[in-house]
């Protein structure tokens, strides 16, 4: 079975709303041979490749790079499939190591950097890049800003179909003009559908009443239910709030996701944070995440992530797990009194830490910054 088809089988309700033949592009207008391919772009064509496609997936790449070179088949595969979406994606690779003044222009920094330009806009993809999840995360940009779904079993194949990368939003018993706004504005950040048939799913989703949008993190295995009111300020902090799990692991993708965040960061340091202990401890902190949605809630272990940790003043007697807030640039507050977490009673010792932060029992530090 070629490859392009075992992809088309994992994705079958976003390709029923997504491929079609694509649009026969004449050839006189477009000077690029689009064939499905990966195509290659430099100094004198990179612009007018922008120019001439919606939608255009580019590979930075240098050629000693390993992980260019692991990186680059899984393009070839992913491809001819989102050259076959109805809005069609192309792939493109740049030698950025050759040609230096592009990627300076493109502020290119390290291998592989890659971006996907939406009518000439660039943005970051910090994605998966396995062939079959990258095409699940890239059709998200031409993906409809609000699907609708109209029956039990089509709620379900969006919410398969849509992955685990991404929150998901469902409103039952909304207008899609409710929420069109807002779906627009962070479509690079959630999915975002309207049901108009839920005969079975008020029980699945563990709803009510209507009208209510209902956010789920699959890969976090969490769910939050608002039942309004639904003006613009009030939809529009829900959806902020909802766009990280209750309690964010702490990992050089995740420290991506909170750069357009400006809320502050409670952050756990731990020795190991699959241990047992730590587990039981993030139950904690999700219990205070949830009553504390102005703040985003984290953390890290040292034996995952020691470099970020020891920016936090941890060290080989450093007492964890740890608490500090931080800013998300280069300061950070510890509270007075509340330096560490004991086993006994974690819940009131994580309290007091917000008790005291908020009220401004803090010393404010700057990061330390690695040699």
């Amino acid at each position: 079975m070629p490859p392009s088809i075992r992809l088309f089988s994992v994705f079958p309700f976003l390709l029923l709303l997504l491929l079609i033949i694509s649009p026969t592009i004449n050839a006189s207008e477009n000077p690029f041979k689009v064939d499905g391919k990966v195509l290659e772009l430099d100094e004198s064509n990179f612009d007018a490749s922008i120019s001439t496609f919606d939608y255009i997936f580019v590979d930075f790449y240098a050629p000693w790079c390993g992980h260019c070179k692991r990186l680059a088949p899984e393009l070839d595969k992913a491809a001819p499939v989102l050259a076959g979406l109805k809005k069609p994606i192309i792939v493109a690779k740049v030698n950025a190591d050759k040609y230096k003044c592009l990627a300076c222009k493109h502020e290119i920094d390290g291998y592989p950097t890659l971006k996907i330009f939406v009518h000439g806009v660039s943005t970051e993809y910090y994605g998966p890049r396995p062939a079959d999840l990258l095409v699940r995360f890239l059709t998200k940009f031409v993906a409809p800003d609000v699907a609708i779904l109209d029956s039990d079993s089509a709620i379900s194949e969006f919410v398969e179909a849509a992955g685990t990368h991404f929150p998901i939003f469902i409103g039952f018993g909304l207008n899609e003009s409710m929420i069109s706004n807002l779906a627009v504005k962070y479509k690079k950040k959630a999915w975002f559908s309207v049901a108009k048939e839920f005969s079975d799913n008020m029980t699945s989703y563990d709803f009510d009443k209507v009208p209510a949008l209902i956010a789920t993190h699959p890969a976090h295995n969490e769910q939050s239910i608002f039942y309004g009111p639904f003006e613009d300020k009030f939809l529009e902090d829900y959806i902020k709030q909802s766009l990280l799990p209750l309690v964010l692991p702490i990992n050089e993708d995740s420290l991506r996701s909170l750069k357009d965040d400006k809320r502050k960061i409670v952050l756990t340091i731990m020795e190991d944070e699959t241990d047992e202990k730590s587990n039981n401890l993030i139950k904690v902190l999700k219990s205070a995440a949830s009553a504390n949605r102005d703040l985003i809630f984290g953390y890290v272990g040292v034996k995952q992530f020691e470099d970020f940790a020891e920016s936090f003043e941890v060290y080989k007697k450093t007492q964890l797990p740890k608490m500090i807030v931080w800013d998300g640039n280069e300061e950070y507050y510890t509270v007075i009194g509340s330096e560490s977490i004991g086993e006994s009673d974690p819940g009131t010792q994580i309290l007091k830490f917000l008790e005291g932060y908020r009220e401004g029992s803090v010393i404010q530090k700057r990061i330390r910054v690695q040699p």
